[in-house]
């Protein structure tokens, strides 16, 4: 059974289209959001697929980054990456990486892809798993939606921006910012208060 929501089907077309880029789409803005991190900030990356462009902009901020992934061809292109980056192949709602405490967790181009009690599950894990101040960033579009992957053409669902600031609240993580990147994707930037 694939656990990757398709991502394992489809990486080889993934990492030669999407998966190679260090000044992709949403790159700038990780760059910015890493930058307020303190120095050193140890960082997880859920859905971190080869680890570029986000992982490698939080390197290259001077972060310990760990990653999680299910699909088990972008988790070794992952590790070609990145090979000193803690990494697992696994499905993000099941990572024993939120047994661990982190400064920050990012999930960039993930959460939407999966369901919503899934989803929500996921928010409460990442408030869960991180220090008292610590960020969490995700990417999910503002309005309520659900429409087919453009890649896997599996089915994909954004819950809103009142859900999704519903329950990052319900999860102990105070919004302190939404805004968009050049690519029209929509960041929600919380702190574990």
């Amino acid at each position: 059974m694939d656990q990757s929501n398709g991502y394992e089907q489809i990486a080889t077309a993934f990492i030669t289209y999407r998966g190679q880029n260090a000044y992709g789409i949403g790159a700038s803005s990780v760059r910015k959001w890493a930058q307020g991190l303190l120095p050193g900030a140890t960082v997880l990356d859920l859905g971190c697929g080869t680890g570029i462009p986000v992982s490698k902009v939080l390197i290259d901020e001077g972060m310990t980054v760990y990653g999680v992934d299910a699909s088990p061809s972008l988790v070794n292109a992952f590790k070609q990456n990145f090979t000193d980056a803690p990494v697992a192949c696994e499905p993000v709602e099941h990572s024993l990486f939120f047994n661990r405490k982190f400064d920050a967790i990012i999930a960039w181009g993930l959460l939407f892809l999966l369901p919503e009690k899934t989803q929500a599950s996921i928010i409460l894990k990442a408030a869960k798993a991180l220090r008292t101040g610590g960020k969490f960033l995700f990417t999910a579009p503002d309005v309520e939606a659900a429409w087919n992957d453009v890649m896997t053409g599996q089915r994909s669902v954004s819950l809103g921006s009142d859900r999704y600031k519903a329950l990052l609240a319900e999860a102990g993580l105070s919004l302190v910012n939404e805004f968009e990147d050049e690519g029209e994707n929509h960041y929600y930037d919380a702190v574990r208060v």
